[in-house]
């Protein structure tokens, strides 16, 4: 008698669509079943928490507080959408998953550990599986920080800066490449092999193309 009490309220729909469906009861915690002639199941739980379950296998379940839906289909991938307004979308196949957050931050993770983060603003972030991680902007510079802490940045115009642990930095260019020591010291050797480096002291060493020293310049 409870039970007909409580699907009382949806004796009226019912009758209306008996056409298009079928309604039948569950033991246990499924308070409410209906069945469609296309094959697609609704059940309706105790605590509140609906599941559909459509034919070609895929199924949608709500939470009891309709803020989260989890959808499995029918190759194994997952979404599920989240209070926060998150969508986890996983691929089974790839064995990828996929986060859209609310505010347009896109992450994928794959297998290896390896994550890319898509930012709004055009900011993409590669975390390698070693933990080196690489940034492109949206103005062209490419950044990469290694795990001993090397950092590698790439302009848009070929310029390459390369700061090392040790405090010395290295640049290159199409002209030349150059090493800042933490002294004070640069050194720069040109593109026809020359070098010259500029000591703190104001003592500047010069060699020609072929190595050979020429007289300092103090």
């Amino acid at each position: 008698m409870d039970a007909q009490r409580k699907l009382s309220p949806l004796k009226p729909i019912l009758s209306r669509r008996a056409p298009l469906y079928t309604e039948s009861k569950e033991d246990g915690d499924v308070k409410e079943k209906i069945e469609y002639p296309d094959g697609k199941v609704k059940q309706l739980f105790t605590d509140g928490r609906r599941i559909i379950t459509y034919p070609n296998g895929t199924k949608m379940e709500i939470s009891t507080d309709r803020k989260t839906t989890v959808i499995t289909f029918y190759n194994g991938d997952v979404k599920k959408i989240l209070p926060d307004q998150r969508v986890i979308y996983y691929y089974a196949d790839a064995q990828t998953t996929r986060t859209i957050h609310p505010d347009g931050l896109e992450v994928l993770q794959f297998p290896n550990n390896q994550i890319e983060k898509y930012h709004p603003d055009g900011t993409e972030e590669i975390v390698f599986p070693d933990q080196t991680v690489k940034r492109r902007y949206d103005g062209g510079l490419e950044e990469t920080v290694f795990p001993d802490g090397t950092v590698v940045k790439v302009e848009k115009n070929g310029v390459k800066t390369i700061q090392f642990r040790n405090g010395q930095t290295e640049i290159h260019t199409a002209l030349s490449t150059r090493r800042e020591y933490p002294d004070g010291t640069v050194k720069t050797v040109y593109a026809n092999r020359g070098q010259e480096t500029n000591y703190s002291s104001g003592r500047v060493r010069i060699k020609d193309e072929k190595g050979t020293p020429m007289p300092d310049k103090k």
